[in-house]
């Protein structure tokens, strides 16, 4: 697959998937020993894409978000996106751009996040 389509079919997907706190469809982006890292100052994720995945979207409600066009170059590709949510006690707007990096199958095997938050 090629790495636009994938970068694509990622983006498509989050932006439906997280809306609708679908985990399953996540994780099938996703390479099984894939990397995950929800920010480049913090280890990866235990447990990948699911176990971020799961964690998160246990504690977020009324998820509304927006995924750009994926830039891609060979194997990698960076997605800008911006959500809003509900947190227990705040509300959270969210902007970030992912770094990917993908195999000859179209599934993410490296994942960076960089975000800024903002609460009110």
């Amino acid at each position: 697959m090629s790495t636009r389509i994938a970068a694509q079919r990622w983006a498509t997907t989050w932006e439906r998937a997280w809306q609708e706190g679908d985990i399953e469809a996540i994780v099938a982006l996703y390479a099984p020993d894939a990397v995950y890292r929800s920010h480049p100052h913090r280890e990866p994720e235990v447990g990948g894409a699911r176990g971020f995945v799961t964690r998160t979207f246990a504690e977020e409600s009324k998820v509304e978000c927006r995924f750009s066009e994926p830039v891609v170059d060979g194997d990698r590709a960076s997605v800008e996106w911006s959500a809003t949510y509900d947190e227990v006690d705040r509300s959270v707007l969210l902007s970030g751009v992912t770094l990917l990096r993908f195999d000859d199958e179209g599934l993410v095997v490296d994942h960076l996040d960089y975000w800024a938050e903002l609460t009110r």
